[in-house]
């Protein structure tokens, strides 16, 4: 009877360490600057997985886009306003294969403001696949801060 009190309580104290070897942060992206965008979340969200992992504790990373950051997530930028800005328009291609990559390497979650693709003439179906269309921002960093994600600003 000892011996399975004494497993129980381990087996508690396992689930209870693991929960908290969890860390969350939700990226509030509005930021249009190129260089901004590539060393805070592209360079940024492997720099801090790897930092995290490096301590045998996992980061869960969402990514809630609006203000200026739509251009990095449209499929063809010359159905958009973006058609004219050509740092943007060369840079696509590999923004997409790097997106991609902290998808498979490192799970990342993003999500985009519906709201703001209306305003800003973007249809959903010309947003990457791999990119959630949400109510809005704010229900996006609101569902994410109330789960317990650590809010980083990125503009």
């Amino acid at each position: 009877m000892l011996k399975r009190v004494i497993v129980v309580f381990i087996v508690f104290l396992s689930i209870v360490r693991a929960d908290t070897d969890l860390k969350k942060a939700v990226f509030d992206l509005t930021t249009s600057d190129l260089t901004t965008f590539e060393s805070r979340v592209i360079k940024g969200v492997a720099f801090n997985k790897a930092h995290y992992e490096s301590k045998f504790q996992e980061l869960d990373i969402i990514v809630v886009i609006h203000g200026g950051a739509y251009k990095f997530f449209v499929k063809d930028l010359t159905k958009t306003k973006y058609k004219n800005d050509k740092k943007i328009l060369s840079a696509s291609k590999e923004i997409e294969q790097r997106l991609t990559s902290l998808i498979k390497t490192y799970n990342v979650k993003f999500q985009v403001c519906g709201v703001g693709l209306k305003k800003n003439e973007i249809d959903e179906e010309n947003i990457y696949n791999f990119v959630e269309v949400i109510p809005s921002a704010m229900v996006g960093l609101i569902d994410a801060q109330s789960s317990g994600y650590a809010y980083i600003p990125v503009d």
